[in-house]
């Protein structure tokens, strides 16, 4: 067999380039904005650690997006939507401490992040040339005629909306989301609240559940069924059922607000995708 490989090189759009660096600049904001916060916060505590090592790990998500935009992939734009909202979400919730006012660089800072992130957005769904360019899907070895090559697969599903997508990538968003106020609430098992140790357990436990239904769902969702989508609805009520009430409990009204808040948004953001993509005529197929 011979081996063919595609080496067209085509010149990526100025608006293209000024997103990627604006992405690199997004990434580097957050790791210095986070920084800023937890150094002028007045209580360096185990829960205010574990949420800015999460917020800070959203700098590795923007690279990841600037690897998608590069190579023109569709999932960029939601990716991309989801992972501005959740950042400004993620930092907004360390920027105000527990008493008092904040700090007036982490203030600063944040407003800089915000509108980083706005800019993101508007790049993304706003420029034609940008819009324009992420139409790609993936790469993998395909053989045909006697002939291996490495080049782009449509995908065998039906096609979808952005909406669609919007609400897959969402959704995936849960599972970390729960994660993180529960390895927070684990903090309280050190401190001697042994009574919290079944609930915590059962938080960890549902939010690794969470991923798995999430990827069988969503499996499911791409491919139009429209169980599917009546599924990804009930798992995100249920999400919210389990959650809120937890952090509640074992993380108090802070918690609620600081934790409970960016899954709201992600959860408010997967329905709103599912109710567009439904009201653009993607009409679900019912098996």
């Amino acid at each position: 067999m011979r081996t063919a490989a595609e080496t067209t090189e085509v010149r990526r759009p100025s608006a293209v380039r000024a997103l990627t660096t604006l992405l690199a600049v997004t990434a580097a904001a957050t790791v210095v904005v986070e920084l800023l916060n937890y150094w002028y916060a007045p209580e360096q505590e185990f829960g205010l650690a574990v949420r800015t090592g999460w917020a800070m790990l959203r700098s590795l998500g923007f690279l990841v997006l600037i690897g998608h935009v590069n190579r023109g992939r569709t999932v960029a734009r939601p990716f991309g939507l989801i992972l501005a909202v959740t950042t400004v979400f993620a930092v907004g919730r360390l920027v105000v401490p527990r008493e008092g006012v904040p700090a007036l660089p982490g203030l600063l800072g944040f407003g800089l992040l915000t509108a980083l992130c706005v800019a993101v957005v508007v790049l993304l769904y706003r420029s034609d040339a940008v819009g324009a360019h992420l139409v790609r899907h993936r790469k993998s070895l395909v053989v045909e005629g006697g002939t291996i090559s490495w080049r782009e697969v449509a995908p065998k599903r039906p096609p979808v909306t952005g909406w669609l997508l919007t609400s897959r990538v969402a959704a995936f968003t849960y599972s970390p989301l729960m994660l993180v106020p529960a390895l927070v609430a684990g903090g309280s098992i050190l401190d001697g609240r042994l009574s919290a140790v079944p609930a915590v357990l059962l938080w960890f436990a549902a939010g690794i559940a969470v991923s798995y239904l999430v990827l069988l769902c969503t499996a499911f969702l791409m491919r139009g069924r429209a169980w599917a989508r009546r599924f990804l609805v009930a798992i995100t009520l249920g999400v919210l059922a389990v959650d809120l009430p937890l952090c509640w409990w074992l993380l108090g009204v802070d918690g609620l607000i600081r934790d409970g808040g960016p899954l709201v948004a992600a959860a408010l953001l997967a329905l709103y995708g599912l109710r567009r993509a439904t009201r653009a005529g993607e009409a679900p197929r019912p098996a």
